[in-house]
């Protein structure tokens, strides 16, 4: 059975059950096993109707090829990232993160958190998985697999609040959005009340019901209209800062007192303050999108920025390799050494409170140091020939391109300063255009014309 269409670069995503139902969750996750040839496995999934019977699917079949499975449940993607290094276990999370209700999917690491894609072991278990569907799943001779079951909240609070102590800021009121996804979850655990330790925090809550229907709105911050409500409610309230989740809370946005959007460049650039000032001189990695921002503030303050493609399985073997201390990306997923070199929304958004609750400046004047550029943010656009419109776009600004690569998509930087990002999803029928200028204007310009050709 071909699985090209499910199983993408880095993860597996689909719409249950016309793309992905547990037959499938079966042979993926006895292929699973066998590629990272493991005795023990973890699993957890986020609040979608679909995600208790795939993951106990996929456990089937790992347990068919002779693997005990630890469930830890019910959790956010960065609790399974915890839960992998932490029990030094592979691990399957059941997630779609910001896609629809309809969708369901698996990131899947070896232990100690390290990302699986589609060059380093997400092909092999594609084929093997097509494979068994067609023919059957051979049952392991000798090996004793059994289902362990797990409570891992109070642990991955715990951790998180040994990284960054929040105990002596000042009090802040944060309004959190969690959009009825897995920071509903997860914030009071690190956060609210159910905290081990008094913080001086007031958490106003919006959306923490956990319903994969997501009746309020996507649990997509990506996109403005996502952000609206939350927007609105730090700014009745008074609050200092808000946050917001997506669906299977790894990533985290934030939003200043006024309600303004905080870009995820900025984030980067001030975590990275933070973890430098720990670590000196180590390396931070900052995907291609990016604002250019990022690498100076980071040299400023003594570190080595390295620049690496889009993608979470990309960064975390960039962040590996590099031993960075941290890495960001405009999408706002950031990771971290101390977290398996793993993506957590949850601990950026905690440095985030400690930087802002450590001084007495509001948000909009500590990010102000960190946003240098005016950027257009990611555009998608449906197009029927990716490749023919990248390459007319690579024809109109040849005569203007100070520099042209080629790491991800296309990249080209302009004479006027401006500079751009084009490349085509992994997961949609869509190229994404990311544009950045020293002003409104020049960004402005260049955006307009390449979103004139990219259309057609």
């Amino acid at each position: 059975m071909d699985l090209s269409a499910l199983v993408k670069a880095y993860d597996v995503r689909g719409v249950v059950p016309d793309q992905f139902d547990e037959n499938i969750a079966r042979a993926l996750g006895a292929a699973f096993v066998d590629v990272v040839e493991a005795e023990r496995i973890v699993t957890a999934h986020d609040m979608r109707e679909s995600g208790p019977g795939l993951a106990r699917a996929f456990a089937q079949g790992a347990m068919q090829r002779g693997a005990s499975v630890v469930e830890a449940g019910l959790g956010s993607t960065d609790m399974l990232y915890f839960a992998s290094g932490h029990l030094a276990l592979p691990g399957a999370m059941f997630t779609a993160s910001h896609n629809p209700a309809q969708y369901n999917g698996i990131k899947m690491c070896r232990a100690g958190a390290v990302a699986i894609g589609q060059d380093t072991g997400l092909a092999e278990v594609r084929e093997r998985a097509g494979a068994y569907l067609d023919g059957e799943i051979p049952q392991s001779v000798g090996a004793v697999a059994d289902v362990e079951r797990v409570d891992l909240l109070s642990a991955y609070a715990e951790y998180l609040r040994g990284l960054v102590d929040l105990s002596g800021i000042r009090a802040l009121t944060v309004v959190v959005d969690a959009g009825n996804g897995m920071g509903g979850y997860t914030v009071p655990a690190v956060l609210g009340d159910a905290a081990l330790t008094a913080l001086p925090l007031q958490i106003v809550p919006l959306y923490f019901e956990l319903d994969g229907t997501f009746p309020n709105h996507e649990a997509n911050p990506l996109e403005p209209a996502n952000l609206v409500d939350l927007q609105r409610k730090v700014v009745e309230v008074g609050a200092d800062i808000g946050l917001a989740f997506d669906g299977d809370a790894d990533r985290c946005f934030v939003v200043d007192a006024d309600g303004a959007a905080v870009s995820p460049s900025a984030i980067t650039a001030l975590v990275a303050t933070r973890e430098l000032a720990k670590s000196p001189g180590s390396a931070i990695i900052h995907n291609l999108i990016t604002s250019h921002a990022v690498p100076e503030i980071v040299a400023e303050h003594g570190g080595r920025p390295v620049r690496t493609r889009v993608g979470h399985s990309f960064i975390k073997a960039e962040m590996a390799r590099e031993n960075a201390v941290f890495g960001g990306e405009h999408s706002a997923h950031y990771y971290f050494r101390d977290f398996w070199f793993a993506d957590t929304g949850m601990l950026a958004a905690m440095h985030v409170l400690a930087a802002l609750g450590e001084q007495p400046r509001s948000l909009a004047e500590i990010t102000a140091e960190y946003s240098r550029y005016v950027a257009s943010g990611e555009i998608n656009s449906t197009v029927d020939d990716q490749a023919g419109r990248v390459e007319a776009i690579r024809t109109v600004f040849a005569d203007r391109a100070v520099e042209v690569d080629e790491l991800d998509g296309l990249t080209v930087e302009l004479s006027d300063g401006s500079w751009f990002n084009l490349r085509a999803s992994n997961t949609e029928p869509l190229l994404r255009l990311n544009v950045e200028g020293s002003t409104d204007q020049v960004m402005a310009a260049t955006r307009d014309e390449a979103l004139a050709v990219i259309r057609g």
